[in-house]
């Protein structure tokens, strides 16, 4: 589609050379050429759609790559790397070897920090501005900005920033994208306190342009600013509007809130701030999906919506199939727990839809947590709801709970808590990349005291899991993948607590195997060992081991003494994973099998569709052949 401005910008110095009463028509393509590539090519449309304005505004008035835009969430930022050079490979946006999916310093030049996780913005802004006034060439300022939104704001660490930000020396402005959402709809105080601040606007026009009038009769200067824009108690009286916000009360100048869709505004508001001295916050209020109107009315779903329809708004991303997501047997199983006893309780930071905890959420909507993005304060709340005889089932994904690591470690396993972590799209997740992998949940987990931790071959596997573990005693751990549940795999044997099953017997090795990645073994194994002119005649013995903590020691036992070369295979990092402790075990014990781990080896994994990266690191089933087939034969 021929685009009257944006086909012409290749850098925001070509954005610079419009006029501003031109940039609403730049938002206008920018929102349409969005909508029309994330139709065919699947991202992330609501966030950036919402921030759009905003985008052309910052880049409008700042000097980037020289200024730097730190975005919190990079979903936010299509807009971005649209105006920066990379318009014309976006269709690549998230494939295999294409543009990244969120922000990467890699990738770009004008991409400041790699933004995967909330709440990091403010936190990495002020560490680059404050290095700015240490490294500032030629008596040169440059600015930094910090885009904080879909939620962020309800993260531990965007507090920690804040507070930090108040206290050192600095010039950083943060942007506060607000629209009352992450994925799902926000949840909790600051999203109320972000409302209230939002109705007092009177009080705030005011404030503004006393403040303006002030500055052009140059009746204060630049040390006197705050006592208009932060002290100003006899105004406060007045208006009887608003008391010292929290940002103020920060020591923290505060603009806003204004219209986050008025791009000229925007344009004029950054103009004036951006060169005030010490930290401030421009408060602006956008609408997920601003733009298109089935994103307007269902944020949610349209916060990744797959393929679609421009014209029609009808979703086309795969097929209707009756074969369940992962997600929804723990979804449904948790219902089904939660009924029968009403001391257990759901535990979601933010993603009470994406995990599929609104099922429980619809029915018993009192006994469903969403505490925000807060990853820690989730797992330190469950420790809470336990230690007073609750029993929550705490589910958060694999690369999200990273962040709780200490929290798991101090305030439940060390206490011996009855907490049942379930871990969410563990392994390779896909298009979302290297953020958002969850390959580091085994070897992270495995070396805490009290922890056990299983993974399920099937949907099935996974129910049982969930309903074994209400009874068990101390935190569990469940992680299971992403996607569709696995069909036409080998059944299901009975679950028992700390024992793993044999699905194949075999005489000429043994591989060990945990989780998903069971199911493309066992179809490789298959493969191998079929026909007359196979090397494995003997066979190959295949056993799903289920559970990674506490290790089935009979199982081990028999493999150490039947076989001299084992294969583990995970879907993880091979430091510290399945094969690690096979290794060690076996060491332990006497036994001296050759071990041939197959997973992740030290590497962050670049984005792609699953099938796609499986392959690059040969771990589907084709690559299991592969590795199966160097293996030697005793």
């Amino acid at each position: 589609m021929e685009y009257k401005y944006i086909n012409h910008i290749d850098s925001p110095k070509d954005l610079k050379k419009l006029s501003v009463e031109e940039l609403p028509a730049v938002c206008a393509e920018l929102r349409q050429f969005i909508i029309e590539a994330l139709s065919k090519n699947p991202g992330h449309l609501a966030s950036s759609l919402g921030a759009i304005e905003l985008t052309v505004a910052l880049h409008y008035v700042f000097d980037t790559p020289d200024d730097k835009l730190v975005w919190d969430v990079g979903h936010q930022a299509y807009a971005h790397k649209i105006l920066t050079g990379r318009r014309d490979r976006f269709h690549t946006n998230r494939q295999f070897k294409g543009l990244s999916p969120f922000t990467n310093p890699a990738e770009s030049e004008y991409d400041a920090f790699i933004a995967g996780h909330a709440s990091n913005s403010i936190s990495a802004a002020l560490g680059l501005d404050i290095a700015n006034g240490h490294c500032a060439k030629d008596n040169v300022q440059r600015n930094v900005v910090a885009i904080i939104g879909d939620g962020a704001m309800t993260g531990g660490l965007a507090f920690e920033g804040l507070n930090n930000t108040s206290m050192d020396k600095n010039n950083l402005l943060i942007v506060l994208n607000d629209n009352h959402m992450a994925i799902d709809p926000l949840k909790g105080g600051i999203t109320q306190y972000l409302v209230d601040i939002t109705t007092s606007a009177p009080y705030n026009r005011v404030r503004w342009n006393l403040y303006r009038a002030a500055v052009k009769l140059r009746l204060i200067d630049d040390r006197k600013k705050a006592r208009m824009l932060r002290r100003n108690n006899n105004l406060k009286a007045v208006l009887s509007r608003q008391q010292s916000n929290i940002f103020t009360g920060l020591n923290i100048r505060y603009f806003g809130p204004t219209d986050g869709h008025d791009v000229e505004g925007l344009v004029r508001i950054l103009s004036e701030i951006k060169n005030h001295r010490g930290p401030k916050v421009l408060h602006i209020i956008t609408k997920k999906g601003k733009g298109y109107a089935p994103a307007e009315n269902d944020q949610t779903v349209w916060h990744a919506p797959g393929e679609f329809n421009v014209e029609t708004g009808e979703r086309t991303n795969g097929k209707v199939t009756n074969v369940p997501l992962w997600q929804e047997v723990f979804g449904e199983t948790l219902l089904e727990l939660a009924k029968k006893n009403d001391k257990i309780v759901g535990v979601t930071p933010a993603m009470p839809s994406g995990c599929s905890m609104s099922i429980m959420q619809k029915e018993l909507p009192d006994r469903v947590f969403d505490v925000g993005i807060a990853e820690g304060h989730a797992v330190t709340f469950s420790a809470g709801l336990a230690k007073a005889g609750m029993l929550p089932y705490c589910n958060e994904y694999s690369t999200f709970l990273q962040r709780a690591y200490d929290n798991i470690v101090h305030d439940v396993a060390l206490q011996k808590l009855h907490v049942v972590l379930c871990i969410d799209r563990a392994g390779i997740v896909g298009n979302d990349g290297a953020t958002h992998h969850g390959l580091l949940d085994l070897t992270y987990l495995r070396p805490i005291p009290n922890m056990q931790i299983c993974a399920p071959r099937t949907g099935e596997d996974l129910r049982n899991m969930m309903i074994m573990a209400e009874t068990m005693d101390g935190p569990v751990a469940i992680r299971y993948p992403r996607g569709r549940t696995p069909v036409g795999c080998p059944a299901s044997e009975p679950l028992r607590y700390g024992k793993g099953v044999k699905l194949r017997d075999g005489e000429d090795l043994a591989v060990l195997t945990i989780g998903s990645i069971g199911n493309p073994m066992s179809e490789a194994i298959e493969e191998v060992t079929k026909g007359q002119d196979t090397k494995f005649k003997g066979g190959i013995a295949h056993y799903d081991m289920r559970w990674l903590k506490p290790l089935d020691e009979e199982l081990l036992h028999e493999v150490g003494k039947k076989y001299r070369t084992i294969v583990t295979a995970e879907d993880g990092m091979i430091a510290g994973g399945l094969g690690s402790a096979v290794l060690e075990w076996m060491a332990e014990h006497g036994y001296t099998p050759r071990v041939i781990r197959l997973g992740i080896n030290d590497q962050f994994v670049e984005h792609g569709s699953t099938k796609e990266l499986y392959h690059m690191l040969k771990l589907d089933k084709e690559g299991l052949c592969e590795s199966l087939l160097q293996v030697p034969v005793k």
